[in-house]
Protein backbone atom coordinates (compact mmCIF):
# COMPACT_ATOMS: atom_id res chain seq x y z
CA UNK A 1 0.00 0.00 0.00
CA UNK A 2 0.87 3.64 -0.56
CA UNK A 3 2.50 5.20 2.07
CA UNK A 4 1.39 8.98 2.19
CA UNK A 5 -1.07 11.16 -0.43
CA UNK A 6 -1.76 14.65 -0.36
CA UNK A 7 -5.42 13.59 -0.03
CA UNK A 8 -6.70 10.16 1.51
CA UNK A 9 -10.89 9.78 0.92
CA UNK A 10 -12.66 7.44 3.15
CA UNK A 11 -15.39 6.01 0.54
CA UNK A 12 -15.84 5.31 -3.08
CA UNK A 13 -19.53 6.29 -3.64
CA UNK A 14 -20.95 9.68 -4.68
CA UNK A 15 -19.25 11.71 -2.45
CA UNK A 16 -15.70 10.32 -2.73
CA UNK A 17 -15.97 9.97 -6.00
CA UNK A 18 -16.99 13.65 -6.64
CA UNK A 19 -14.25 14.64 -4.28
CA UNK A 20 -11.63 12.36 -6.09
CA UNK A 21 -12.44 13.96 -9.71
CA UNK A 22 -12.19 17.50 -8.11
CA UNK A 23 -9.12 17.12 -5.81
CA UNK A 24 -7.25 14.71 -8.76
CA UNK A 25 -8.27 17.77 -11.79
CA UNK A 26 -6.87 20.49 -9.00
CA UNK A 27 -3.43 17.99 -9.41
CA UNK A 28 -3.49 16.65 -6.33
CA UNK A 29 -2.45 13.06 -5.65
CA UNK A 30 -5.65 11.08 -4.41
CA UNK A 31 -6.04 7.70 -2.53
CA UNK A 32 -9.29 6.25 -2.26
CA UNK A 33 -10.25 3.66 0.63
CA UNK A 34 -13.10 1.90 0.55
CA UNK A 35 -14.07 -1.30 2.72
CA UNK A 36 -16.86 -2.62 -0.04
CA UNK A 37 -15.11 -5.41 -2.81
CA UNK A 38 -16.83 -2.82 -5.02
CA UNK A 39 -16.82 0.89 -5.54
CA UNK A 40 -20.48 2.74 -5.17
CA UNK A 41 -20.81 2.84 -2.22
CA UNK A 42 -24.71 2.90 -1.48
CA UNK A 43 -25.03 3.23 -5.80
CA UNK A 44 -24.87 -0.23 -5.89
CA UNK A 45 -26.28 -2.13 -9.80
CA UNK A 46 -26.27 -6.09 -9.67
CA UNK A 47 -26.05 -8.24 -12.62
CA UNK A 48 -28.70 -11.00 -12.32
CA UNK A 49 -30.66 -12.61 -14.48
CA UNK A 50 -28.38 -11.12 -17.04
CA UNK A 51 -29.85 -7.75 -16.22
CA UNK A 52 -28.63 -4.52 -14.23
CA UNK A 53 -30.32 -3.89 -11.47
CA UNK A 54 -30.29 -1.23 -8.83
CA UNK A 55 -30.11 -2.17 -5.21
CA UNK A 56 -29.15 1.15 -4.20
CA UNK A 57 -30.37 4.43 -5.82
CA UNK A 58 -31.96 4.21 -8.77
CA UNK A 59 -33.61 7.52 -9.95
CA UNK A 60 -31.72 10.39 -10.85
CA UNK A 61 -34.11 13.11 -8.75
CA UNK A 62 -34.01 16.44 -9.32
CA UNK A 63 -32.73 15.40 -12.42
CA UNK A 64 -33.17 18.50 -14.09
CA UNK A 65 -30.29 19.99 -11.60
CA UNK A 66 -28.75 16.51 -10.68
CA UNK A 67 -24.98 16.53 -11.86
CA UNK A 68 -25.00 12.65 -12.43
CA UNK A 69 -27.33 13.39 -15.08
CA UNK A 70 -24.89 15.75 -17.21
CA UNK A 71 -22.30 12.95 -16.10
CA UNK A 72 -24.37 10.09 -17.42
CA UNK A 73 -24.74 11.68 -20.99
CA UNK A 74 -20.92 12.53 -21.30
CA UNK A 75 -20.36 8.86 -20.63
CA UNK A 76 -22.83 7.62 -23.13
CA UNK A 77 -24.96 6.25 -21.18
CA UNK A 78 -28.82 5.69 -21.77
CA UNK A 79 -31.06 8.34 -19.49
CA UNK A 80 -34.66 7.16 -19.76
CA UNK A 81 -36.62 10.27 -19.45
CA UNK A 82 -40.14 9.00 -19.24
CA UNK A 83 -42.24 9.31 -16.15
CA UNK A 84 -41.72 7.28 -13.30
CA UNK A 85 -45.38 5.41 -12.30
CA UNK A 86 -45.25 6.31 -8.90
CA UNK A 87 -48.48 7.94 -7.21
CA UNK A 88 -50.60 5.11 -9.62
CA UNK A 89 -52.22 1.84 -8.61
CA UNK A 90 -53.05 -0.76 -11.82
CA UNK A 91 -55.95 -1.51 -12.08
CA UNK A 92 -57.19 0.09 -8.89
CA UNK A 93 -56.42 -3.34 -7.65
CA UNK A 94 -57.12 -3.31 -3.72
CA UNK A 95 -57.43 0.54 -3.83
CA UNK A 96 -60.54 1.91 -5.96
CA UNK A 97 -60.64 5.17 -6.98
CA UNK A 98 -62.67 6.96 -4.45
CA UNK A 99 -60.21 5.12 -1.59
CA UNK A 100 -57.47 6.64 -3.86
CA UNK A 101 -58.37 10.35 -3.28
CA UNK A 102 -59.55 9.89 0.38
CA UNK A 103 -55.67 8.44 0.96
CA UNK A 104 -54.31 11.39 -0.84
CA UNK A 105 -56.50 13.98 0.60
CA UNK A 106 -55.60 12.96 3.60
CA UNK A 107 -51.48 13.31 3.11
CA UNK A 108 -52.07 16.41 1.57
CA UNK A 109 -54.16 17.69 4.89
CA UNK A 110 -51.27 16.26 7.12
CA UNK A 111 -48.46 18.18 4.60
CA UNK A 112 -50.03 21.38 5.23
CA UNK A 113 -50.45 21.10 8.79
CA UNK A 114 -46.97 20.56 8.94
CA UNK A 115 -45.87 23.26 6.40
CA UNK A 116 -48.14 26.18 7.59
CA UNK A 117 -48.27 25.15 11.37
CA UNK A 118 -45.38 23.39 12.11
CA UNK A 119 -45.73 21.13 15.94
CA UNK A 120 -43.34 22.95 18.39
CA UNK A 121 -41.95 19.17 19.12
CA UNK A 122 -40.74 19.18 15.26
CA UNK A 123 -41.90 15.43 15.03
CA UNK A 124 -44.02 15.02 11.94
CA UNK A 125 -45.80 12.52 13.75
CA UNK A 126 -47.49 15.34 15.74
CA UNK A 127 -49.32 16.45 13.47
CA UNK A 128 -51.14 13.29 12.45
CA UNK A 129 -54.59 12.86 12.74
CA UNK A 130 -55.99 9.78 13.49
CA UNK A 131 -57.65 8.22 10.89
CA UNK A 132 -58.17 5.57 8.18
CA UNK A 133 -55.38 6.49 6.39
CA UNK A 134 -52.45 7.15 9.06
CA UNK A 135 -50.94 3.91 7.47
CA UNK A 136 -50.57 5.32 4.40
CA UNK A 137 -49.06 8.25 5.33
CA UNK A 138 -46.44 6.22 7.59
CA UNK A 139 -45.79 3.99 4.19
CA UNK A 140 -44.67 6.88 2.60
CA UNK A 141 -42.55 8.07 5.14
CA UNK A 142 -40.63 4.35 5.12
CA UNK A 143 -40.31 5.13 1.61
CA UNK A 144 -38.67 8.47 1.68
CA UNK A 145 -37.18 8.69 5.03
CA UNK A 146 -37.23 5.34 5.76
CA UNK A 147 -38.50 4.96 9.73
CA UNK A 148 -41.82 6.64 11.33
CA UNK A 149 -43.01 9.60 11.42
CA UNK A 150 -42.30 9.86 15.33
CA UNK A 151 -38.73 9.93 14.05
CA UNK A 152 -38.63 12.44 11.60
CA UNK A 153 -38.20 16.18 11.61
CA UNK A 154 -40.51 18.49 10.22
CA UNK A 155 -37.99 20.89 9.15
CA UNK A 156 -35.72 18.77 7.68
CA UNK A 157 -38.37 16.64 5.26
CA UNK A 158 -39.93 20.15 4.10
CA UNK A 159 -35.97 21.67 3.05
CA UNK A 160 -35.90 18.20 1.27
CA UNK A 161 -39.05 18.23 -0.33
CA UNK A 162 -39.35 22.64 -0.83
CA UNK A 163 -35.72 21.78 -2.26
CA UNK A 164 -36.70 19.04 -5.26
CA UNK A 165 -38.01 19.32 -8.46
CA UNK A 166 -39.93 16.15 -8.99
CA UNK A 167 -38.29 15.37 -12.05
CA UNK A 168 -36.82 11.89 -12.38
CA UNK A 169 -35.06 10.03 -14.77
CA UNK A 170 -33.46 6.98 -14.68
CA UNK A 171 -30.14 5.13 -16.56
CA UNK A 172 -30.83 1.83 -18.42
CA UNK A 173 -27.06 0.18 -17.59
CA UNK A 174 -27.64 1.55 -13.63
CA UNK A 175 -26.90 4.24 -10.96
CA UNK A 176 -24.31 1.67 -9.96
CA UNK A 177 -22.60 1.53 -13.10
CA UNK A 178 -22.72 5.37 -13.41
CA UNK A 179 -21.16 6.45 -10.18
CA UNK A 180 -18.57 3.49 -10.27
CA UNK A 181 -17.58 4.49 -14.11
CA UNK A 182 -17.08 8.46 -12.70
CA UNK A 183 -13.88 7.63 -10.71
CA UNK A 184 -11.00 9.09 -12.10
CA UNK A 185 -7.96 7.38 -13.73
CA UNK A 186 -5.61 9.57 -12.12
CA UNK A 187 -6.90 8.36 -8.32
CA UNK A 188 -5.62 5.22 -6.34
CA UNK A 189 -8.35 2.78 -5.70
CA UNK A 190 -7.96 0.24 -2.85
CA UNK A 191 -10.95 -1.61 -3.04
CA UNK A 192 -11.65 -4.13 0.15
CA UNK A 193 -9.69 -2.29 2.65
CA UNK A 194 -11.79 -1.06 5.47
CA UNK A 195 -10.42 1.66 7.88
CA UNK A 196 -9.97 0.31 11.31
CA UNK A 197 -8.87 3.90 13.11
CA UNK A 198 -8.19 6.95 12.26
CA UNK A 199 -5.76 9.39 14.02
CA UNK A 200 -4.46 12.78 14.15
CA UNK A 201 -0.63 13.69 15.00
CA UNK A 202 2.19 15.93 13.91
CA UNK A 203 0.12 17.40 11.06
CA UNK A 204 -0.85 14.18 9.77
CA UNK A 205 -3.67 12.47 9.70
CA UNK A 206 -3.22 8.38 9.91
CA UNK A 207 -5.59 5.42 8.61
CA UNK A 208 -5.01 2.46 10.05
CA UNK A 209 -6.08 -0.63 7.87
CA UNK A 210 -5.08 -4.08 8.02
CA UNK A 211 -2.73 -3.64 5.12
CA UNK A 212 -0.24 -1.09 7.00
CA UNK A 213 -1.36 2.94 7.69
CA UNK A 214 -1.43 5.27 5.50
CA UNK A 215 -0.89 9.03 6.14
CA UNK A 216 -1.74 12.09 4.71
CA UNK A 217 -2.32 15.94 5.54
CA UNK A 218 -6.10 16.38 5.01
CA UNK A 219 -8.31 13.56 4.79
CA UNK A 220 -12.00 13.19 3.46
CA UNK A 221 -14.26 11.36 5.03
CA UNK A 222 -17.86 10.19 3.39
CA UNK A 223 -18.65 7.37 5.98
CA UNK A 224 -22.11 6.99 6.61
CA UNK A 225 -23.73 8.62 9.24
CA UNK A 226 -24.23 4.98 11.50
CA UNK A 227 -20.51 4.16 10.76
CA UNK A 228 -19.15 7.54 12.19
CA UNK A 229 -21.64 7.73 14.79
CA UNK A 230 -20.63 3.43 16.01
CA UNK A 231 -17.79 1.77 16.83
CA UNK A 232 -16.71 0.22 13.22
CA UNK A 233 -14.20 2.86 12.88
CA UNK A 234 -11.87 4.06 15.84
CA UNK A 235 -12.07 7.87 16.15
CA UNK A 236 -10.02 10.33 18.03
CA UNK A 237 -11.40 11.99 20.70
CA UNK A 238 -11.88 15.69 18.53
CA UNK A 239 -14.32 14.26 16.39
CA UNK A 240 -16.82 14.09 19.36
CA UNK A 241 -18.94 16.63 18.59
CA UNK A 242 -19.31 15.39 14.80
CA UNK A 243 -19.70 11.49 15.81
CA UNK A 244 -22.90 13.11 18.08
CA UNK A 245 -24.15 15.44 14.81
CA UNK A 246 -23.84 11.82 13.37
CA UNK A 247 -25.73 9.73 15.32
CA UNK A 248 -28.60 13.01 15.32
CA UNK A 249 -28.69 12.01 11.97
CA UNK A 250 -29.46 8.30 11.71
CA UNK A 251 -29.56 5.80 8.52
CA UNK A 252 -33.00 4.85 7.94
CA UNK A 253 -34.25 0.88 7.09
CA UNK A 254 -34.75 0.70 2.98
CA UNK A 255 -33.99 -2.70 1.36
CA UNK A 256 -35.16 -3.85 -2.22
CA UNK A 257 -35.69 -6.87 -3.38
CA UNK A 258 -36.30 -8.58 -7.06
CA UNK A 259 -38.32 -10.96 -8.37
CA UNK A 260 -38.21 -12.83 -11.67
CA UNK A 261 -41.63 -12.86 -14.19
CA UNK A 262 -41.65 -16.02 -16.20
CA UNK A 263 -44.32 -17.19 -18.17
CA UNK A 264 -47.96 -15.54 -18.99
CA UNK A 265 -48.94 -13.35 -16.32
CA UNK A 266 -50.55 -10.06 -15.67
CA UNK A 267 -47.87 -8.10 -15.09
CA UNK A 268 -47.79 -5.10 -17.15
CA UNK A 269 -44.27 -2.84 -17.89
CA UNK A 270 -44.24 0.33 -16.04
CA UNK A 271 -47.00 -0.29 -13.61
CA UNK A 272 -46.95 -0.15 -9.89
CA UNK A 273 -48.66 -1.08 -7.13
CA UNK A 274 -48.82 -0.84 -3.26
CA UNK A 275 -49.71 -4.02 -1.60
CA UNK A 276 -51.72 -2.76 1.19
CA UNK A 277 -52.40 1.50 1.20
CA UNK A 278 -53.42 0.96 5.10
CA UNK A 279 -51.04 -0.92 6.25
CA UNK A 280 -47.37 1.22 7.16
CA UNK A 281 -45.61 -2.05 6.24
CA UNK A 282 -46.74 -2.55 2.79
CA UNK A 283 -44.56 -3.02 0.20
CA UNK A 284 -44.54 -0.98 -3.40
CA UNK A 285 -44.08 -2.86 -6.58
CA UNK A 286 -42.74 -0.87 -9.48
CA UNK A 287 -43.59 -4.04 -12.64
CA UNK A 288 -41.32 -4.90 -15.03
CA UNK A 289 -39.24 -1.54 -15.28
CA UNK A 290 -37.88 -0.36 -18.74
CA UNK A 291 -39.98 -3.56 -20.15
CA UNK A 292 -37.93 -6.33 -18.00
CA UNK A 293 -39.07 -9.45 -16.73
CA UNK A 294 -38.39 -8.31 -12.87
CA UNK A 295 -40.60 -6.78 -10.47
CA UNK A 296 -38.68 -4.49 -7.77
CA UNK A 297 -39.81 -4.51 -4.27
CA UNK A 298 -39.23 -1.30 -2.43
CA UNK A 299 -39.57 -1.83 1.33
CA UNK A 300 -39.16 1.65 3.66
CA UNK A 301 -39.36 1.57 6.98
CA UNK A 302 -41.25 -0.83 9.03
CA UNK A 303 -41.21 -3.20 6.28
CA UNK A 304 -37.60 -3.23 5.96
CA UNK A 305 -37.03 -3.55 9.15
CA UNK A 306 -39.11 -6.63 9.41
CA UNK A 307 -37.30 -8.18 6.38
CA UNK A 308 -33.92 -7.30 8.19
CA UNK A 309 -34.93 -9.40 11.18
CA UNK A 310 -36.55 -11.98 9.73
CA UNK A 311 -34.30 -12.85 6.85
CA UNK A 312 -34.55 -12.62 2.65
CA UNK A 313 -36.45 -16.04 2.64
CA UNK A 314 -39.46 -14.22 4.59
CA UNK A 315 -39.19 -10.83 2.92
CA UNK A 316 -39.80 -12.57 -0.23
CA UNK A 317 -42.83 -14.72 0.66
CA UNK A 318 -44.24 -11.85 1.98
CA UNK A 319 -43.90 -9.85 -1.22
CA UNK A 320 -45.00 -13.02 -2.85
CA UNK A 321 -48.03 -13.09 -0.87
CA UNK A 322 -48.99 -9.37 -1.27
CA UNK A 323 -48.84 -9.69 -5.35
CA UNK A 324 -50.76 -12.91 -4.92
CA UNK A 325 -53.58 -10.95 -2.67
CA UNK A 326 -53.91 -8.30 -5.63
CA UNK A 327 -52.93 -10.55 -8.92
CA UNK A 328 -54.29 -14.07 -7.74
CA UNK A 329 -52.98 -16.86 -6.13
CA UNK A 330 -52.25 -18.41 -10.32
CA UNK A 331 -49.34 -15.69 -9.62
CA UNK A 332 -47.24 -17.87 -7.42
CA UNK A 333 -46.56 -19.38 -10.43
CA UNK A 334 -44.65 -16.78 -12.40
CA UNK A 335 -42.47 -15.16 -9.67
CA UNK A 336 -39.00 -16.12 -8.41
CA UNK A 337 -36.80 -14.49 -5.79
CA UNK A 338 -33.88 -13.14 -7.87
CA UNK A 339 -31.47 -10.70 -5.82
CA UNK A 340 -32.17 -8.45 -2.66
CA UNK A 341 -30.36 -5.73 -0.73
CA UNK A 342 -29.05 -6.24 2.70
CA UNK A 343 -28.10 -2.04 3.79
CA UNK A 344 -28.70 -2.20 7.08
CA UNK A 345 -26.43 -5.56 7.48
CA UNK A 346 -23.46 -4.55 5.77
CA UNK A 347 -21.04 -3.34 8.23
CA UNK A 348 -19.01 -0.63 6.56
CA UNK A 349 -22.88 0.96 5.55
CA UNK A 350 -25.15 0.17 8.07
CA UNK A 351 -28.97 1.04 6.77
CA UNK A 352 -30.23 3.43 3.61
CA UNK A 353 -30.02 6.94 4.09
CA UNK A 354 -29.91 9.76 6.32
CA UNK A 355 -33.15 11.67 8.04
CA UNK A 356 -32.66 14.05 10.95
CA UNK A 357 -34.18 13.03 14.44
CA UNK A 358 -36.94 15.83 15.83
CA UNK A 359 -35.03 18.78 16.73
CA UNK A 360 -31.72 17.86 14.94
CA UNK A 361 -32.04 19.45 11.26
CA UNK A 362 -29.23 21.85 11.96
CA UNK A 363 -26.79 18.61 12.47
CA UNK A 364 -26.67 18.36 9.19
CA UNK A 365 -24.42 21.33 8.62
CA UNK A 366 -22.59 21.00 12.12
CA UNK A 367 -21.35 17.60 10.47
CA UNK A 368 -20.68 19.30 7.34
CA UNK A 369 -18.03 21.42 9.12
CA UNK A 370 -13.52 20.85 8.76
CA UNK A 371 -11.92 19.69 11.77
CA UNK A 372 -8.57 21.41 12.64
CA UNK A 373 -8.10 22.01 8.34
CA UNK A 374 -7.41 18.22 7.91
CA UNK A 375 -9.98 16.71 8.43
CA UNK A 376 -13.19 17.02 5.92
CA UNK A 377 -16.92 15.58 5.69
CA UNK A 378 -19.07 14.83 2.98
CA UNK A 379 -21.79 12.59 2.10
CA UNK A 380 -24.95 12.62 1.46
CA UNK A 381 -25.96 13.16 5.22
CA UNK A 382 -23.74 16.79 4.89
CA UNK A 383 -26.15 18.24 2.42
CA UNK A 384 -28.80 20.39 3.84
CA UNK A 385 -31.30 20.00 1.12
CA UNK A 386 -29.99 17.21 -1.09
CA UNK A 387 -29.50 14.55 1.42
CA UNK A 388 -30.87 10.92 1.36
CA UNK A 389 -29.80 11.32 -2.98
CA UNK A 390 -26.53 10.47 -4.78
CA UNK A 391 -26.84 14.05 -6.51
CA UNK A 392 -26.99 15.17 -2.48
CA UNK A 393 -23.44 13.10 -1.83
CA UNK A 394 -22.01 14.50 -4.94
CA UNK A 395 -22.73 17.68 -4.52
CA UNK A 396 -21.13 17.42 -0.58
CA UNK A 397 -18.13 15.95 -1.89
CA UNK A 398 -17.17 19.10 -4.50
CA UNK A 399 -17.78 21.06 -1.53
CA UNK A 400 -15.60 19.49 0.76
CA UNK A 401 -12.69 18.94 -1.98
CA UNK A 402 -12.76 22.47 -2.19
CA UNK A 403 -12.56 23.24 1.09
CA UNK A 404 -9.77 20.95 0.90
CA UNK A 405 -8.28 23.08 -1.69
CA UNK A 406 -9.01 26.41 0.12
CA UNK A 407 -6.54 25.34 3.16
CA UNK A 408 -3.82 23.80 0.38
CA UNK A 409 -3.63 27.35 -0.78
CA UNK A 410 -4.27 29.52 2.67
Amino acid sequence: MVQDADVIILGAGAAGVAAARRLSGAGLSVTILEALPRSGGRAYTSLAAGLRLDLGCGWLHSADRNPWTEIAVEAGLSVDRSPPAWGTQFRNLGFSPPEQQAARGAYTAWYQRISERSPESDSASDALEDGEWTGYIEALSGFTSGDGLERISVRDYLSYDEASSHIDYRIREGYGTLVSSAIPAKAELFLATPVEAVSVADRKVGLTTAFGTINAERVVVTCSTNILAGDTIRWPSGLDPWRNAAASLPLGYNEKLFLEVSGSSPFEAETLVLGDPRDARTGAYYIRPFGWPVIECFLGGASAKEAVDAGPDIAFAGAIGELAHLFGFEVRNNLRPLVCSNWTSTPSVGGAYSHALPGQSDARRQLARSFDGRIFFAGEATDPRDFSTAHGAFQSGLRAADEVLSSVHA
